[in-house]
């Protein structure tokens, strides 16, 4: 159900949903549920919001899908910083002075203070996850924008595990407050235990399916569904299935020292 498999109106079973919240904990929202949302600066866009501060994060992300000539007049800026990364599609992003077409896998991180103006780059839909967050300075250091792909990196064992690989989509300098990662793990594979720690995560899955464990308990998800884990919630997964990998793009705080 819901505009995302464009099963909305009449339904022929109950309805039901899977999301699970608990606000400034954790929070599991189906792709089922989501609705679209009406936001400046998206032209023919279907957007909806995902993890706010109403939920307890302090960050905003998106999941988005531009339609032929859909577009973002300005994205960030004004100490906010961005990123972009194309689940599936074609899209231009321009600070109005360089341009970078980004495909399937590609990604975009803006530094606060530097608009990100977004077209579709292609005539059919382009998906793509969203996230802004307000920058911490660091004084001494700055970051600077970052534009890559996926398909051209060499993953990593995520903690010397082979099948369960992890890419970083920003280099690991002091000038940058977060990072944004892939997590990968094949069929039967999981983290090496439960973690608890203070960063907090947005995470959407991009592929495969699996079972969640936050705070404790274990939750079945999927691909096209929206995770938010606030900080110290204990939290794991496990591929399950004979397809592809679970996997999902988030976000996480990094390289300060939280404030008093």
């Amino acid at each position: 159900m819901g505009y995302k498999n464009d099963r909305t109106g009449y339904q022929k079973t109950l309805l039901a949903s899977r999301a699970v919240i608990k606000k400034d904990s954790f929070a599991i929202i189906p792709h089922d549920g989501l609705v679209k949302n009406t936001i400046p600066g998206f032209e023919n866009v279907d957007v909806s919001i995902l993890g706010s501060p109403r939920i307890g994060a302090g960050f905003v992300d998106y999941i988005a899908t531009f339609q032929k000539g859909g577009k973002h007049t300005g994205f960030g800026g004004d100490g906010i910083e961005t990123v972009a990364y194309v689940v599936k599609g074609k899209l231009k992003v321009t600070d109005g002075k360089e341009e970078d077409v980004l495909e399937t896998g590609g990604y975009a991180y803006y530094p606060a203070g530097v608009k990100m103006m977004m077209e579709n780059a292609q005539d059919e839909p382009t998906e793509v996850f969203l996230y802004k967050k307000r920058y911490q300075p660091l004084e001494g250091y700055e970051a600077h924008k970052v534009v890559g792909n996926t398909k051209d990196q060499k993953p990593e064992e995520y903690e010397g595990m082979k099948d369960v690989l992890l890419w970083d989509f920003l280099p690991k300098e002091l000038g940058f407050d977060m990072n944004v990662h892939i997590l990968s793990f094949e069929p039967g594979a999981s983290h090496g235990y439960i973690e608890t720690h203070f960063q907090e995560h947005g995470a959407y899955l991009i592929s495969g399916e699996g079972m969640y464990n936050l705070d404790n308990d274990w939750y079945p998800v999927e691909k096209g569904d929206y995770l938010f884990m606030a900080s110290y919630v204990p939290q794991a997964a496990y591929a399950v299935g004979r397809g592809e990998p679970l996997a999902y793009v988030y976000s996480k705080d990094a390289n300060r020292d939280p404030e008093i």
